[in-house]
């Protein structure tokens, strides 16, 4: 039972399938044409094609994000070394990989008290060799989400810099930074995936968000085919059945209130989520518990040495039977 990844524990839809099923030898020995899932991604997200890029999962997404950086306005001043690149920890651990990537130096700045977002830590981080700003909204492993007002704040301190804001989590939290904003304040770049309440994490596929005049300039970066055809049917299929995601989403949120009343009568902290996710701090014997459910089957996730979440696991809140599952587990490890 993979409940460590955030991953859709139910699979995708059953119209992907057969929208694979239904390929046929000549689709996949031909490039393929990304017309129908630009176009059915951009009205799925509200926004023109011309907004948009699809990219091979998030993950590509955010190293074209960083490559982008490197030159976004004007170049770092000659001789003050390289870009800079700031993240808010804990955080996802692919925005520092994809700054250092791209030659970037990463600066970290820590999570306020009961991980509350540092919008003051990051406005005293930025200098003129802040070229890129990762942001995860909600964040992860915490959950919780960026206060409102925050991201236009930074994107107007920082106008030199792209600030990319990840959404991996947008269908759980409800809400977007995809609208007026993003005309309003065009260093700033949103990334979507569809590995999460769409199912897709195994075929790679994601988006990014952003002002034509920003997202251009990565879309000319990109290879011509980097996204492929099953990647691209799947897309189109599991966009064309919202009522699967909502369905998945519905039972994230009933797993993530199953977790809290769990966590609740155990007198152990948590903080709520906006995300598919729950992060516990269940003590120091976090490791120990987490290598016990893996030798019964049940993957968490052990987040103890990320920045202030000394002794917290993080679980995946999917379907509703999968939680109470790994939940019986742990009364069973924790009392053993």
């Amino acid at each position: 039972m993979r409940l460590h990844m955030n991953e859709n524990t139910a699979g995708c839809s059953p119209a992907v399938l057969e929208a694979l099923h239904a390929l046929t030898r000549n689709d996949v020995a031909q490039y393929p044409d990304y017309d129908r899932a630009i176009a059915d991604c951009a009205r799925h997200l509200g926004v023109d094609p011309s907004w948009l890029v699809l990219t091979n999962g998030l993950d590509d997404g955010l190293h074209a994000a960083a490559n982008r950086a490197r030159t976004f306005d004007l170049a770092v001043p000659p001789g003050a070394g390289a870009f800079e690149a700031v993240i808010v920890e804990p955080t996802f651990e692919m925005f520092a990989l994809a700054a250092d990537a791209a030659d970037g130096v990463v600066v970290r700045v820590t999570m306020a008290d009961g991980f509350a977002f540092p919008l003051e830590a990051i406005l005293a981080a930025l200098t003129p060799r802040t070229r890129l700003i990762f942001i995860d909204d909600p964040n992860n492993p915490t959950g919780r989400g960026v206060e409102r007002g925050a991201i236009e704040r930074i994107a107007v301190a920082a106008p030199g810099a792209l600030v990319f804001v990840d959404e991996a989590y947008a269908e759980f939290s409800g809400r977007t930074l995809i609208g007026p904003l993003l005309d309003q304040h065009r260093n700033v770049i949103v990334g979507r995936t569809f590995a999460k309440a769409l199912g897709l994490a195994g075929l790679r596929i994601g988006a990014l968000v952003g002002h034509p005049d920003t997202i251009e300039p990565i879309r000319r970066r990109q290879p011509p085919f980097h996204v492929n055809v099953f990647a691209a049917r799947a897309l189109i299929a599991a966009i064309a059945d919202p009522e699967y995601a909502a369905w998945f989403v519905a039972q994230a949120a009933e797993s993530r209130e199953i977790i809290y009343d769990w966590c609740r009568r155990h007198g152990l902290p948590y903080w709520p989520s906006e995300a598919n996710f729950v992060l516990v701090r269940i003590g120091p014997a976090a490791s120990a518990i987490t290598a016990a459910m893996a030798a019964r089957g049940i993957l968490i996730r052990d987040k103890s040495s990320a920045p202030g979440c000394e002794g917290c696991v993080r679980l995946a809140a999917g379907v509703v039977g999968d939680t109470r599952t790994c939940l019986a587990a742990l009364d069973e490890v924790r009392t053993s």
